[in-house]
């Protein structure tokens, strides 16, 4: 990170704001073009900079690009093996590519290079738990998540999705409660404690 900002810096100097707006436009999310673009630029001048080819990567996955995506992923690990971030984003491409396992893998690896990693928790708990019916690893990743930031309405919501599926009603609602506690425009979370209770 040091390096990319040191490089941009020195080129500031070069070439006025040029990098500047590319940092910029890399980093904003509203705009997925915008976002390509400007990391484009940034890759383009210094090829190792990878969170210029992360975001990138998000970008192309919120565009549906997968491939891309996952592809810059891959560069972002090249770069920097220990790369939260794009483990768990390319884990989350693979997700919506359909290869579980990989994603499962990508999120577990996520976890080790960053044990307080919330989403990791989150998404491994939601895909590899939830969707393969091991509602006790689901309830104790989407635990951890909650543990590691408890503000997060979504946390709760999946829990107790688990908690259905385990057949806990108690904890299944107090967690929709909770879910509509911390966003009370949450339909979902009304909506499976309305077809519960």
């Amino acid at each position: 990170m040091l390096r990319v900002t040191i490089f941009c810096g020195a080129l500031l100097l070069a070439a006025g704001s040029a990098c500047a707006g590319a940092r910029e436009d890399c980093d904003q999310e509203e705009d997925q073009d915008r976002t390509i673009k400007g990391c484009s630029t940034l890759v383009q001048k210094n090829p190792r900079d990878a969170l210029a080819l992360n975001n990138r990567g998000l970008a192309y996955s919120r565009k549906g690009d997968n491939d891309r995506a996952i592809t810059d992923y891959n560069r972002a690990i090249g770069i920097d093996s220990k790369y939260a971030d794009a483990f768990n984003n390319r884990g989350l491409a693979y997700e919506s590519k359909g290869d579980n396992d990989r994603a499962i893998a990508d999120f577990n690896k996520t976890i080790d290079i960053d044990p307080k990693y919330a989403n990791a928790y989150y998404n491994r708990g939601r895909l590899m738990y939830w969707q393969k019916g091991d509602y006790d690893r689901a309830i104790a990743d989407h635990t951890r998540a909650i543990e590691i930031n408890p503000k997060i309405a979504d946390y709760y919501n999946e829990r107790g999705l688990a908690y259905e599926g385990n057949g806990d009603t108690a904890r299944l609602i107090a967690d929709f409660n909770k879910t509509i506690d911390i966003d009370p425009k949450y339909a979902n979370a009304y909506y499976n404690r309305g077809r519960l209770m």
